[in-house]
């Protein structure tokens, strides 16, 4: 019995366990690993870094329009450009941009965007100093970078990508002119290390690797979570993404491999500065396959718990049943007054109805009162076993009255009799009900018959403390 209870159950946490675990390992694949959805994330991952950059590059133009706009820093600029010394020229320039660069870094609208350098050029595009070296004076940066001299010759300020290799710029460059009653003398240019930007950018938008590439695919920087899976992607599939949105200047995305690139313009200067690519693995999560191990846990569990439950309530089953073969067993082997008395919720009604039926097969009297002696049922029959019958009575006159004396007159007649010579003997007749007095006497009188061999009656008597029964042959 118990292990059959622990068998079935087993079998249903087994079944429910493992087609949980497949269902909700399923689900948790299917939706971390959807292309369709990594792709869109992907996509909106680097529209937000590309914004960011915009939008970091954009701060610092504004700051140097502003700044270049101060009245103290106009007339430093203009004395500086002004000059007929170069070489003085050139170190005022430089002290100029010294200065410039330190109100920068200690300015709070830069957000964390810190400059790492400050040129001044004059109104041709060629460099008159820089902060903190006196290299590249008189270099024609707006030769270098046409945008670059175009913008600010119209008198606009501006933002770019510059990566030339012979001047190893690696940087984001924001730019403002510098503007007097005469119109535009010069420009303000500051420069912020395009590596350290695509990190900072990275960390506060994806989290993950960005690189920036030239329209044409070439690799101009990457943050320092860059990955090799991102530069194997670039190279293999994501040549021909870059070039599809260089043209298109439209998001787009791509699964390589194990990895979900996106692309977006990056529209600084002349609308064409670059491509930035972010790349995230082909997964929203890590490790959605085993989100559904703990249900096989949780199974387990389940499992024990089930031995547990299915061995207790087979005892509880199994106990009682063994009492009652046991029992029957000793009846059968001669022990007849073996009974069951046994307290239990299901089986002890089944133990009761066996009881009564042995009382029966056997003919013995069922007890029918309480635990303090009162009468618990009505009493059948049967309660009369105990009516004695004494030696027929052959008086003539006697049994000519009885015969001539009905049937049910008769009966109610001895009925009283008995009752009241009970009473008389101090006898409890509370549990003899007429019908069924009248039954067992009918009984009586048939057992009688058959032994005179005709019809017989009964007259009630007294014999020491006991009521008996005179038959009275007819």
């Amino acid at each position: 019995m118990r292990i059959k209870i622990i068998a079935v159950n087993a079998l249903i946490v087994v079944l429910v366990g493992l087609l949980s675990f497949w269902v909700t390992r399923s689900a948790a694949i299917g939706a971390a690993n959807n292309p369709a959805v990594l792709r869109e994330d992907a996509k909106h991952d680097v529209e937000g870094a590309s914004s960011r950059l915009q939008l970091d590059g954009l701060k610092v133009e504004r700051w140097l329009a502003a700044k270049a706009a101060e009245p103290t820093t106009l007339e430093t600029l203009v004395t500086v450009l002004n000059q007929a010394d170069q070489s003085q020229v050139g170190r005022s320039a430089t002290t100029a941009c010294d200065q410039i660069l330190a109100a920068a870094k200690s300015a709070p609208a830069f957000g964390g965007v810190v400059p790492s350098l400050v040129i001044l050029v004059d109104q041709s595009g060629k460099i008159k100093g820089r902060s903190g070296s006196d290299q590249e004076r008189g270099q024609d940066l707006g030769a270098i970078y046409p945008a670059f001299k175009a913008s600010f010759a119209k008198g606009a300020s501006g933002s770019d990508v510059w990566t030339a290799k012979n001047r190893q710029d690696q940087y984001l460059a924001s730019y403002a002119p510098i503007r007097t009653d005469k119109g535009v003398i010069g420009a303000l240019v500051a420069g912020v290390t395009i590596n350290d930007e695509l990190s900072r950018v990275a960390d506060a938008t994806t989290g993950r690797p960005l690189v920036l590439t030239s329209t044409d695919g070439a690799v101009l920087a990457r943050s320092a979570a860059a990955t090799p899976q991102l530069d194997d992607a670039l190279a293999k599939d994501g040549k021909d993404l870059v070039a599809k949105v260089a043209a298109s200047r439209h998001t787009d995305a791509i699964t390589a491999g194990d990895t979900t690139v996106a692309a977006s313009p990056l529209d600084l200067g002349d609308g064409k500065s670059g491509v930035l690519v972010g790349a995230m693995p082909a997964t929203l999560f890590e490790g959605a396959s085993g989100l559904a191990f703990p249900i096989l846990g949780v199974m387990v569990l389940g499992l024990v718990l089930v031995a547990v439950g299915g061995w207790l309530l087979g005892n509880y089953i199994t106990g009682p049943i063994q009492t009652m073969e046991e029992g029957l067993l000793a009846i059968l082997n001669g022990q007849t007054d073996k009974r069951f008395e046994l307290e239990h919720a299901e089986l002890g009604g089944l133990a009761f109805r066996i009881d009564q039926l042995l009382n029966q097969l056997m003919g013995i009297e069922e007890d029918t009162t309480d635990a303090e002696g009162r009468v618990s049922k009505a009493p059948t029959a049967a309660s009369f076993a105990s009516m004695e019958v004494a030696e027929p009575s052959m008086d003539p006159n006697l049994s000519a009255q009885l015969a001539a004396e009905p049937a049910q007159a008769y009966y109610a007649r001895i009925y009283q009799e008995y009752i009241s010579q009970k009473q008389a003997l101090g006898q409890d007749v509370s549990n003899v009900t007429e019908q069924a007095f009248f039954s067992r006497v009918q009984g009586m009188e048939q057992d009688a018959a058959q032994k005179q061999g005709r019809p017989v009656r009964f007259q009630i008597a007294t014999r020491g403390n006991e009521v008996i029964f005179l038959p009275v042959p007819l």
